[in-house]
């Protein structure tokens, strides 16, 4: 199975307690399925993953799988720093009927060679039999993968036919690795700041928690039916509102704002750590949707070309 198009990134939401609100994640479940996308991630570092115990994860998973009921694809990040558990979350997942996972490598207590890495990711696909999805995403565990790296991965590894690329800087770093393997299937991420320029360097899709999927998916449709300018005017109007929610350190706590205010769940609550917005940044909020002419959140956004000046 191969993968292209946009992915959610799912949040996982939590009741103003804590707790996890399945009620919520069964509706943003539909949510993002109906705004179109082509498949669901979940357990990311979007997604809390860290922050629950192993049965909520287990939990998790078995809900959204369940919610889907095979309307788009499920991947569910298995990452962990224990190799063992990564291997035990991996095969629950697949058991479960995941279409894939998610892994990044760990942190290795003497630091990462390319051997360490690749040694890792052939015990993992070793385990189980579905797609793997690498996630390059260095900050997370300071692991520095090369396009030649990437690319002896691809060659060892059959499972290992996608790519989430996150590691500045994206577009050079997608080129690089095309002019080397042409096995991945590469999507980008970083809340899709540079989705356009990614799709014009060979990108298949993005997998990111963007609170309006359907903006990224009308970009990703435009651009696979060759009107690039289309692509671009869309993109363009909505770079404001993409912008402002992938700031750092509090883009997840805009992304639940987000989807409350769109009545995707019912509270945007996170668990700690976390740092919280404060009523300015809301403010903030309620102002730059205006700039992008979005007056009500819950409502479906126009993509017709009349309402989506385009130029050049």
């Amino acid at each position: 199975m191969l993968f292209s198009g946009v992915f959610n990134i799912m949040a996982t939401p939590f009741h103003p307690d804590g707790g996890i609100d399945w009620e919520s994640l069964h509706r943003l479940v539909d949510f993002q399925i109906d705004k179109g996308v082509a498949g669901l991630t979940i357990l990311g570092v979007l997604g809390e993953a860290a922050k629950l115990s192993i049965e909520e994860r287990a939990q998790v998973v078995e809900t959204v799988i369940g919610a889907a009921a095979g309307r788009v694809p499920v991947i569910v990040g298995t990452s962990h720093p224990e190799v063992g558990m990564c291997i035990r979350l991996s095969q629950q997942a697949v058991e479960m009927g995941a279409s894939g996972v998610m892994i990044a490598p760990p942190r290795f207590p003497d630091g990462a060679t390319d051997d360490k890495v690749i040694t890792f990711y052939e015990t993992i696909a070793a385990s189980y039999i579905a797609p793997m999805v690498i996630q390059d995403f260095p900050p997370v565990n300071d692991v520095i993968m090369s396009p030649e790296l990437l690319a002896r991965l691809a060659e060892r590894i059959p499972a290992a036919r996608h790519l989430k690329l996150e590691d500045p800087p994206l577009m050079q770093k997608i080129s690089a690795i095309r002019g080397l393997t042409d096995q991945y299937r590469i999507f980008g991420g970083l809340g899709g700041m540079f989705f356009l320029e990614e799709l014009e360097r060979g990108a298949h899709g993005t997998m990111t928690g963007f609170a309006f999927s359907e903006i990224l998916n009308a970009v990703y449709q435009a651009h696979q039916q060759g009107e690039g300018a289309r692509a671009a005017a869309i993109f363009d109007h909505y770079l404001p509102l993409i912008r402002f929610e992938n700031q750092p350190v509090i883009n997840l706590s805009i992304r639940k704002s987000l989807l409350r205010r769109r009545g995707a769940i019912n509270a945007a609550t996170l668990r700690p750590p976390f740092v919280p917005i404060d009523a300015g940044t809301e403010a903030e909020i309620d102002r730059v949707l205006a700039r992008v002419g979005i007056t009500d959140p819950t409502q479906k956004l126009d993509f017709s070309s009349d309402s989506m000046p385009i130029s050049g």
